[in-house]
């Protein structure tokens, strides 16, 4: 009988069991001599062989699997950090920064030059016994089985940083028990072979800190503009904060969120003893706003187009490269907040949604590049792949045909109806103005001589003109291409205008004018002076006093401003789905083109209004401060000093005709996405809707006038 009453049941040998409150019997003597008293059993000894037991096998296990993990792996290739991917920052023409791709500073940041409270940030939330283990931490993945085993649920993992980097830096991030054995044996590995602030800078550089930012200066820039040396410990505490789960502790989108992230964070680093309680209460008595930018700049664009010619100037680059462009910061800017105001102000009333515009120098250098009103929206480059009919921005071209042709400005001819071949172009409401010079008909951009003299001197010879001076896209072959009916891009246009402005020399329109590697050599540095010249001094002359009049007294004076002498041109396509103003001055030459991308027509906008607007608001600014300067070329003959134009003449010349197709080969663009502790950043290195569908093909053909 028990002391509680029951039998006990015995396997083997019975023995006596002791009363309550009396000592057991004596074991008796084994062999010879006194009995020796019975020894107690320990609970803690037995847990100690059990543990003893266990933590023997368990290392055995743990040795097998590690060296079975070991040789499984490859042992040639695999066992050496990776390199990064080459970087490219982009620079404006004064050296700042437009943009930059891939991570180009690499692990640049020495942890050596960091503020303290950066890395001990980091330690703090991420691995407090960082400089204590070698790679695996048991007391830490112990803690986080307890910590998940009273929870009821995984929400702790017992990963020390340099598992967290073997895992960045050598796996994927599948949950499999082969994907942890791995990166044991790579955090052992790290170990092995770098000092622990070695590892710790390399994990610094290489995480993923949220927003895009991958490493630490990357994420200091990204969230609050500077570099990581410069960090506050409260900002500090807030990237440190960020990795647990970068998506939720994003201090730009949740900032109470990654606030009260931060404040854990300092409150470890205070019983790690990295900081003290009233510096940490500091910190959070003067929080840092974090903030990204909430759109894409119209540099973008450039920077894509710039992305896309790269491989013409290196190839198969070894290291990060700095890509030195012609783009002025101040005009840039400009250009984009006017075209962006002008739209946002009459999209409703004028149905129109995109716009385009493109600033070069005399040389060919692209001080402004913007492709469209939104480029978070869209990424389809409207100025350097969109074709659109340029209407009567075209007859600069017929023009200047007409004066290598024996025309002279002052060549009269009769503004009647007309036929060529069955072609019969009209002005609007088939109202003429009977005689008039050709100076007075390229003003009031009268389409029946533009469609007389392409007849006279043939579509081929138009074409030629238009080739030479920079126009690569195909063109038609018939006189209709008088009125601008072949479609070409916003940048073809403003390159072959540019022959105007700088004496009439061709160019080649670029963006890029250096390439350097990460240390300094000279891979690629844009050379040469033009492509000759293309327009003969008198014919020049002559275009440009004709092209001034079109500002003067023409249908583009919305352009107008004071301080400059200005040519320019206006074209409308039919149903004025296309408006265009491409102007310039001895400084700078500038085109616009505003529409819609699915081609639909807009409220009566014509190349004289929102594009010439768009055109005087840019051109206006750039121009401050700049000596006034005459448009170069000599006149065959004394300016017409009583040219007059009534507005009764300009209406009616640039109303439209209904009898012209719309394009019928627009592009579907719906189917094309696209997808300071320095003084300076060059000091720093060396030490950025609706898309098209085509239009329907008129019945009628092309048998009418455009509008301007």
């Amino acid at each position: 009988m028990g002391v509680f009453g029951g039998k006990k049941k015995q396997k083997g040998r019975r023995r006596a069991e002791p009363r309550l409150f009396e000592a057991p019997p004596a074991t008796p003597a084994r062999g010879k001599g006194k009995a020796k008293p019975a020894r107690k059993r320990s609970l803690f000894g037995w847990l100690f062989k059990m543990l003893f037991a266990l933590g023997f096998w368990g290392s055995v296990a743990a040795a097998g699997l590690f060296a079975i993990t070991w040789f499984s792996l490859d042992q040639k290739g695999l066992f050496q950090i990776p390199q990064r991917e080459p970087g490219i920052m982009i620079l404006a023409s004064d050296g700042s920064e437009i943009a930059e791709q891939g991570t180009f500073f690499g692990d640049a940041v020495a942890m050596a030059e960091l503020p303290d409270y950066v890395p001990n940030a980091v330690i703090a939330i991420e691995d407090q016994r960082f400089y204590s283990h070698y790679g695996v931490d048991p007391l830490g993945i112990a803690r986080a089985l307890l910590n998940n085993f009273r929870r009821g649920q995984m929400r702790e993992g017992g990963s020390t940083l340099t598992q967290q980097l073997a895992k960045n830096l050598f796996l994927s991030h599948e949950r499999t028990f082969t994907r942890k054995a791995q990166e044991l044996v790579f955090a052992v590995w790290l170990e092995s072979k770098f000092s622990k602030d070695e590892i710790l800078q390399l994990y610094l550089n290489r995480v993923y800190f949220g927003g895009g930012a991958n490493g630490i200066d990357k994420a200091a820039r990204t969230f609050y503009g500077k570099s990581a040396y410069e960090l506050t410990l409260m900002e500090a505490a807030t990237l440190a904060g960020v990795l647990k789960a970068p998506t939720n502790y994003n201090p730009a989108r949740h900032p109470e969120d990654a606030a009260a992230r931060a404040k854990l964070v300092l409150a470890n680093m205070v019983s790690e003893g990295f900081v003290t309680q009233d510096e940490a209460q500091d910190a959070i008595d003067n929080p840092t706003k974090a903030s990204t930018r909430d759109f894409t700049p119209a540099t973008q664009y450039a920077v894509d187009w710039i992305s896309a010619q790269l491989p013409l100037f290196v190839k198969d680059p070894k290291q990060s490269l700095v890509i030195e462009t012609t783009i002025e910061p101040n005009l840039q800017a400009q250009a984009e907040n006017v075209l962006r105001k002008r739209l946002a102000d009459n999209a409703k009333t004028l149905n129109i949604s995109q716009g385009a515009v493109v600033t070069m120098d005399g040389t060919g250098a692209i001080r402004a590049l913007v492709g469209g009103r939104s480029y978070k929206r869209s990424q389809f480059n409207r100025a350097t792949e969109a074709k659109r009919q340029p209407g009567s921005a075209f007859k600069a071209f017929v023009y200047l045909a007409a004066l290598e042709n024996g025309y002279k400005p002052d060549t009269v001819e009769v503004d009647g109806p007309v036929k060529i071949g069955n072609w019969s172009p009209e002005n609007y409401k088939r109202k003429y103005l009977g005689p008039v010079s050709l100076e007075q008909a390229y003003a009031l951009s009268l389409n029946t001589v533009a469609a007389k003299l392409t007849g006279a001197m043939s579509p081929a010879t138009v074409t030629a003109v238009a080739k030479r001076l920079g126009i690569s896209s195909k063109l038609g072959k018939d006189a209709s291409i008088a009125l601008g009916t072949s479609e070409v891009s916003l940048l073809e246009m403003t390159t072959a205008f540019t022959p105007f402005a700088n004496g009439g020399q061709a160019v080649e329109p670029y963006i890029v004018k250096r390439i350097l590697g990460r240390d300094g050599t000279v891979l690629y540095e844009r050379k040469g002076s033009g492509l000759g010249q293309v327009i003969g001094d008198r014919e020049l002359g002559d275009m440009n006093a004709m092209m001034r009049q079109v500002v003067v007294a023409g249908t583009g004076t919305k352009a107008r401003f004071d301080g400059q002498d200005i040519g320019g041109k206006t074209g409308t396509s039919q149903d004025y789905r296309d408006a265009w103003f491409v102007g310039y001055t001895p400084y700078l030459v500038t085109g616009v083109w505003m529409g819609n991308d699915d081609n639909t027509p807009t409220k009566k906008v014509t190349g004289g209004s929102l594009p010439a607007l768009v055109w005087r608001d840019i051109m206006q600014k750039a121009h401050q401060g700049m000596p006034e300067l005459p448009l170069p070329g000599e006149r065959s003959q004394p300016a017409d000093e009583g040219f007059q134009v009534s507005s009764a003449d300009i209406k009616d010349a640039v109303e439209p005709s209904p009898q012209v197709a719309a394009p019928s080969n627009l592009p579907d663009i719906r189917r094309k996405p696209r997808p300071k502790r320095e003084r300076n950043l060059l000091t720093r290195i060396f030490g950025g809707e609706v898309a098209a569908k085509p239009a329907q093909k008129s019945k009628k053909g092309f048998d009418g006038g455009l509008p301007d």
